[in-house]
């Protein structure tokens, strides 16, 4: 009899045990007993009757899903392949069980179709330049349309947008041609204030003769502080300007003069000859 009893105790004790389980701190047991779901369950240790309850274990981390690369035309007719990823977690760990037979593989045919939806009515210039409106437009529409399953979206991005070559080609030259007329304007604007400096500079040069002097001088000092084998030095034209004129006095006051004549009066025979061979 004590052999008999301590049997039984023993089965009722392994039966109990059976019954344990661990839960991580980010794991939940949707609880199921008699095939009627009673809520989900931990973390920690929890206890589940052999053979009349079962659970299924949730993740309830952030989860990334790669959407794969799909073929997309947009509003505009040019015809791109974009992928994606969506950064999810389960919010009610009893929809995500009972809603929906496998969460993942339907969040992402949802996103696949959601993706294919929104850029079909998008421009492609309007994807490029607004990925952060594209990115926030499908988290709304996939969070939405999966919270009746549970799912909780943290973010959906745009990944690779892959251009046809043609398309590729054009954008380059556009870019080109862009960076080019940039440059000119840049340019003509650098022209234009300098041609205004420099009417400045003459003015005040033109109402202060002394300051082209100072002019020089710093010149002078410039090329100077440079090592060149050559150096040049500017000399201004106002100071030949009284050699110039005492020279040209002595040239008129050295040419012979002529005799005057009267309009009868011959000329000398030597002057004579010079007209005629002339």
């Amino acid at each position: 009899m004590p052999d008999v009893l301590l049997t039984i105790l023993a089965a009722v004790g392994l039966y109990l045990f059976s019954g344990l389980r661990v839960l991580r701190e980010y794991e939940r047991a949707v609880y199921f007993f008699l095939g009627r779901s009673w809520g989900s369950k931990g973390p920690g240790l929890i206890y589940l009757p052999p053979l009349f309850a079962r659970m299924q274990k949730v993740s309830l981390r952030v989860m990334a899903v790669d959407i794969p690369p799909q073929d997309v035309i947009t509003r505009d007719n040019i015809s791109i392949k974009v992928n994606a990823v969506l950064y999810m977690k389960v919010k009610d760990p009893v929809k995500a069980v009972i809603g929906v037979e496998n969460y993942l593989y339907a969040t992402s045919q949802l996103a696949q179709t959601t993706l294919r939806s929104v850029l079909g009515e998008t421009e492609l210039d309007e994807l490029l330049a607004n990925r952060e409106k594209i990115n926030s437009i499908l988290k709304q529409i996939i969070d939405q349309r999966s919270e009746d399953w549970g799912i909780e979206m943290s973010a959906v991005e745009v990944k690779d947008v892959d251009l046809p070559p043609e398309m590729k080609r054009a954008m380059a030259r556009q870019a080109e041609a862009e960076r080019e007329r940039r440059a000119k304007v840049i340019n003509a604007e650098g022209e234009l204030q300098a041609s205004e400096k420099l009417a400045m500079a003459a003015a005040v040069i033109g109402r202060e003769p002394a300051a082209i002097q100072l002019r020089y001088l710093q010149t002078v000092t410039e090329i100077a502080s440079e090592k060149n084998s050559t150096t040049i030095f500017p000399i201004p034209i106002d100071l030949f300007k009284g050699l110039l004129d005492a020279v040209g006095r002595r040239g008129d006051s050295a040419a012979p003069a002529l005799p005057a004549r009267g309009s009868g009066e011959a000329l000398p025979r030597a002057l004579r000859k010079g007209k005629a061979r002339a």
